[in-house]
């Protein structure tokens, strides 16, 4: 599985590196700029994500843009979201809007941090990516 890790909080980052690290690759962006020019660039090498965690809340460009943007891409593409990448938001807002918005956007699943390990394992095992959360 290769993961794009996308968060600006250098905590957040680690422990979501600790958990998904032993089932692939992970990559690192701070801002929905770089996760959108890390989506970019991986599709063009022929290894596209399998999985992206996406946070909200980051500076130049906000994880709904950025959702929103990699789905554009897709479609563009002629991928359909249900064959795309699996985007997971993980995020500490849990207000309704954002909720709703991130699902209107087509995200795969949405977890308000604190992230607990094995809820977003649980989460990546439902979509096919591992196999019961191992």
């Amino acid at each position: 599985m290769k993961t794009l890790i996308v968060e600006d909080d250098f905590t957040s980052r680690l422990l979501l590196q600790a958990i998904l690290s032993p089932y692939g690759e992970c990559h690192i962006a701070v801002n929905g700029r770089e996760a959108i020019d890390a989506f970019i660039s991986a599709r063009n090498d022929g290894i596209p994500y399998d999985l992206i965690c996406l946070d909200i809340m980051m500076p130049e460009m906000d994880g709904q843009a950025a959702l929103k943007e990699i789905r554009s891409i897709e479609t563009e593409n002629g991928i359909l979201s249900s064959s795309g990448v699996k985007i997971v938001m993980t995020t500490a807002l849990g207000d309704p809007k954002n909720v709703i918005a991130s699902f209107m956007e087509l995200c795969d699943a949405y977890i308000i941090k604190p992230v607990e390990k094995a809820r977003l394992l649980d989460i990546i095992s439902n979509m096919g990516l591992i196999e019961n959360g191992q």
